[in-house]
């Protein structure tokens, strides 16, 4: 396994860990040898975004994701000072289990570490919310490309002009992710990706980035540009980085988030979340 590790492009890397075990990438990701986006990385399994904050924070992140299914759908939570995500991966570490980690500080980001042991807290509490990284399997398994796997680089991913619902302290703009999508096949992957609402579900917006308030679809909020070809259709997905634009917006004094592409890899299959 290491050394599918050490050279090649990103590309060829994630292609290399297309069969690993969640348990396995995990186990990688630990030691630090994997500090990349999780793109394309145990396919056929659920990856998750994460929020982590204080315990007096907790109720209105939650009340927050109730009010926002689409970019925040909760997968898991953990009890208050556990790292361990019972449902989704027991005997798993959020401290140390995900790739990188972004840390605000009263809205600001002061870090981006890749491991978060020493900054781990009693009263901190975990979330694990949907995305959708897990259906993209499905798309290619329908014969929908998927342009940032293809060309080894993170998912570009915009902040919108479109309001979350406010929730306690909460309150922010949605973030989406876009895939472009050839002309012929965008009702196949609404349709595809429409089976998964539990990981954003079907696309909310087709076709023009500026009714999102995107004035240049080549400069991304996080992630990488990936080029748009004659023949096709930007399509966007809600997104689970929503949170930390929201964190930016709102300041609370203290939250962990994965960065934007690393996330968490799940025990669960994507075809334990499909409802059709």
């Amino acid at each position: 396994m290491s050394d599918l590790l050490c050279g090649g492009t990103l590309a060829e890397r994630t292609a290399a860990h297309g069969a690993t075990s969640p348990e396995e990438m995990r186990r990688i990701i630990r030691t630090g040898a994997w500090t990349e986006p999780t793109a394309g990385l145990c396919r056929g399994h659920v990856q998750a975004n994460m929020a982590i904050l204080p315990a007096d924070w907790a109720f209105e992140f939650l009340l927050f994701c109730q009010r926002n299914p689409k970019p925040c759908p909760v997968l898991d939570v953990t009890e208050p000072g556990s790292p361990e995500p019972r449902l989704v991966a027991p005997g798993a570490d959020l401290r140390t289990d995900l790739p990188r980690y972004r840390v605000y500080r009263d809205g600001v980001l002061t870090e981006e570490p890749t491991d978060i042991r020493h900054l781990w807290r009693d009263d901190l509490v975990a979330f694990l919310l949907g995305c959708s990284f897990s259906f993209e399997g499905a798309l290619l398994e329908a014969g929908v490309p998927v342009r940032h796997i293809e060309e080894g680089t993170n998912v570009p991913m915009y902040i919108t002009n479109r309001p979350c619902v406010p929730a306690g302290r909460f309150a922010g703009p949605t973030v989406v992710s876009m895939r472009p999508i050839p002309n012929p096949l965008v009702p196949k992957a609404v349709l595809c990706t429409g089976r998964f609402p539990s990981v954003h579900g079907a696309p909310i917006h087709i076709g023009d980035p500026e009714a999102l308030g995107i004035a240049d679809v080549n400069r991304p909020d996080f992630g990488d540009p990936v080029p748009i070809r004659p023949g096709e259709t930007p399509v966007f997905w809600a997104c689970g980085v929503t949170p930390q634009a929201v964190v930016m917006a709102s300041k609370p004094p203290f939250v962990i988030t994965h960065s934007p592409g690393h996330m968490f890899l799940c025990n669960p299959r994507d075809a334990d979340y499909a409802v059709f």
